[in-house]
């Protein structure tokens, strides 16, 4: 059975000369289905930038990405249509919750289904479904001046979800989160994971919250390490 997603031997360079920064030397990772990995390491380390690449955001200069066994990206070029491939098969979750501040929370992740052709009708009831099941029924009329950091973040989610992408992909998406809300929103993420069958990678700084996670990676200049299980690093 083919990882849901993949990637081996991604490089990746900015600048040149003496301002040359090699942020990916020779990654690879391989997360399968109901997995949630964590990407930890210090600020530049190369996580965020591995993450643009597993996202299709920002291609890598070499290797290859595979999801769902389907050959992607290689030798660093684009195979297929990339923003198609994104709005269906990939969900994304940033440090902050980006939503649209006139919309209600449903009309929000709503809003996600509609701009890829999910009939109006259909796009309510499913946001409605999605947000009850994290938790967010009676918010879904709020708007996101009324919600709490965790509750907009989970929003945020719920948005991410709503093309049921077999790949999610966070970029601290806790950072502006306390402690308690962190490790509400981290093991959100395990249940996404372990109930949709979603391989989820999440980049953090928070080592509080790593026995969610079933491993957890090391990245440092450039470099990912050998793969470690994160309840031992709680």
């Amino acid at each position: 059975m083919p990882s849901a997603i993949s990637a081996h031997s991604l490089e990746k360079t900015y600048g040149s000369g003496e301002g040359e920064v090699r942020a990916l030397r020779g990654v690879s990772l391989e997360v399968a289905s109901g997995e949630v990995v964590a990407l930890v390491g210090p600020s530049g380390s190369g996580k965020s930038t591995l993450l643009t690449s597993l996202g299709l955001l920002a291609l890598p200069d070499t290797g290859t990405i595979r999801i769902g066994g389907e050959l992607v990206v290689d030798a660093g070029v684009a195979r297929g249509d990339l923003a198609a491939i994104r709005r269906s098969r990939l969900g994304f979750v940033f440090q902050r919750s980006n939503l649209v501040p006139f919309l209600t929370a449903v009309e929000n992740v709503a809003l996600a289904l509609t701009i890829n052709d999910v009939d109006a009708r259909d796009a309510k009831d499913r946001a409605h479904a999605l947000l009850a099941s994290l938790g967010l029924g009676d918010r879904s009329s709020a708007y996101p001046e009324e919600l709490s950091g965790g509750q907009a973040q989970r929003v945020a989610i719920a948005r991410a979800l709503a093309m049921d992408p077999p790949v999610l992909l966070a970029d601290e998406p806790t950072a502006a989160l306390d402690g308690p809300r962190s490790r509400d929103v981290m093991m959100l993420f395990r249940r996404i994971a372990h109930e949709r069958g979603a391989a989820v990678v999440v980049v953090t700084h928070d080592h509080r919250v790593l026995d969610a996670f079933d491993g957890v990676h090391e990245m440092d200049d450039g470099i990912l390490s050998e793969r470690r299980s994160g309840a031992a690093h709680a």
